[in-house]
């Protein structure tokens, strides 16, 4: 290292000004003998003088070297002409030992050699500080890497102050729910929180919506938090729930007064984005019914009905323009494509379960069939009759059915009621858009869990006898 060679060699003390001073004075030996005789000088034999103490300025270590001494090429020239003579001959350092190649010597390698020195010195100074550098350098980079890969995620502790609502895109992955919980000051890294979720067994139940959260909370309190039900806020609307029941879960939901986005929906529902083909012939009991598309909905503090309602009708008429429904309902002999969300809702009140959806469209379709002998062009579906007058039963007379006049009760009208009859799922819209193959006209829930399919009255009969017999045996009579 250079800082060793300096101290390993140290240049040796130049000589004394009086002491070079006095070398130059000296007479020559052929000067003192001058009184001498021929012949003395004959026999006397020459005295060699001694040669001076050799001294070397400059030892040969590591401070020399052009990268520690900042010297090169021209460094050298330099010194050169002034090592020359004024005739020009260069003088030998080594073998020139009178006074006058000391004083050469003494007069420009004293301030070289200081200068030298100050040079390695800056050098080694600028050497550790590069390389202090490139280590610490290099050692955050692979501390940051390790850190990355497989060191923990930076997190908070405990459930967090205060209080801050948080909007959860739909359709959100966990990584940029963390990023938004992240920016909110939810969580300090987006890593807390989806490792959090990885441990969580409810952890991938998390949807989009509105959340009210914490400052400042660790990544498996958020998790937590967001996976209670008693704190999402947000509003599920399930399949085939009517229109009637969603205006009061809002309510509900909203904290609001009992009727009260009945009222807004009653006089929006035209400035709410309806599809221009949504419009009935007037007899439609609610024209949003069929259009509050049942799915998840954020409703926070300060939301109001009005919004909630067109983000459910936004939401319908996106989907339902993925089905092209306009051509699908030329298709299937149906006037619009509002008649095909009818038939739908119709697929989804009646059906018991997923399975049962095609059958029950094809249902539907025979019984509107100009050639249906069997019913005559009429549905007679139970769930029109509950739809007319907003209740909810089984077990209904034919008489009691047949005798109340309505549009909407299709024991009473033939074909299609005027509209929906609640707000059907996707499978609904689908099974209506392709009913399965068939020549079924009658259906009977026989146990109140499995439909059962028939082509013939009589058979109907038969389905209808069996669903008596486990009525009384759950009634115990």
């Amino acid at each position: 290292q250079p800082h060793e060679g300096q101290q390993q060699y140290a240049p040796q003390q130049a000589p004394a000004p009086q002491q070079a001073q006095a070398q130059a004075q000296a007479p020559a030996p052929h000067q003192a003998d001058q009184a001498e005789s021929p012949l003395e000088r004959t026999q006397t034999q020459p005295q060699v003088p001694e040669r001076a103490e050799e001294w070397d300025a400059e030892p040969d270590g590591a401070d020399d070297h052009p990268f520690f001494s900042g010297r090169g090429d021209g460094d050298r020239d330099k010194r050169d002409k002034r090592n020359k003579g004024p005739a020009g001959d260069d003088e030998d350092e080594e073998d020139d030992g009178d006074g006058a190649a000391g004083k050469g010597r003494k007069d420009g390698g004293d301030r070289r050699g200081k200068k030298t020195k100050r040079r390695s010195g800056m050098a080694c100074l600028v050497v550790v500080v590069v390389l202090a550098g490139v280590v610490g350098g290099g050692g955050y980079f692979a501390y940051q890497f390790w850190q990355d890969r497989y060191g923990a995620a930076p997190d908070f502790s405990g459930e967090g102050t205060g209080e801050v609502q948080v909007d959860i895109p739909a359709g959100a992955s966990g990584i940029a729910m963390g990023r938004v919980l992240k920016e909110k000051g939810v969580v300090k890294s987006v890593g807390a929180f989806t490792e959090a979720v990885a441990k969580n067994p409810q952890g991938k139940s998390i949807q989009g919506g509105t959340y009210t959260l914490r400052k400042e909370m660790s990544g498996a309190a958020a998790v937590a938090l967001m996976t209670d039900p008693k704190t999402r806020n947000s509003l599920t609307i399930p399949e085939g729930r009517r229109n009637v029941q969603v205006y009061a879960a809002i309510d509900k939901k909203l904290g609001l007064k009992d009727g009260t986005t009945k009222d807004v929906a009653k006089n929006e529902a035209k400035n709410l984005g309806l599809p221009d083909w949504a419009e009935g012939d007037g007899e439609m009991k609610d024209p949003l019914e069929g259009f509050l598309f049942p799915s998840q909905y954020s409703v926070g503090k300060g939301t109001k009905p009005v919004d909630v309602l067109r983000e459910m009708v936004s939401r319908a008429k996106s989907r339902y323009a993925k089905y092209d429904l306009e051509a699908k309902a030329k298709d299937l002999g149906l006037k619009s494509p509002l008649e095909v969300i009818t038939v739908a809702s119709l697929v989804q009140a009646e059906g018991m379960t997923h399975d049962d959806f095609r059958k029950m469209s094809r249902v539907v379709y025979n019984r509107l069939k100009p050639t249906n002998r069997e019913t005559n062009g009429k549905l007679e579906f139970d769930s029109t009759y509950n739809y007319a007058t907003n209740q909810s039963k089984i077990n209904l007379s034919p008489a009691q059915l047949r005798a109340f006049h309505h549009p909407y009760n299709t024991y009473y009208i033939r074909g299609l009621p005027p509209g929906p009859i609640d707000n059907p799922g996707s499978d609904a819209v689908e099974a209506a858009l392709d009913p399965e193959a068939g020549d079924w006209y009658y259906f009977v829930a026989t146990d109140g869990k499995v439909t059962k399919f028939a082509k013939t009255l009589a058979e109907h009969d038969k389905l209808v006898q069996e669903f008596n017999a486990n009525q009384k045996h759950k009634n115990g009579t």
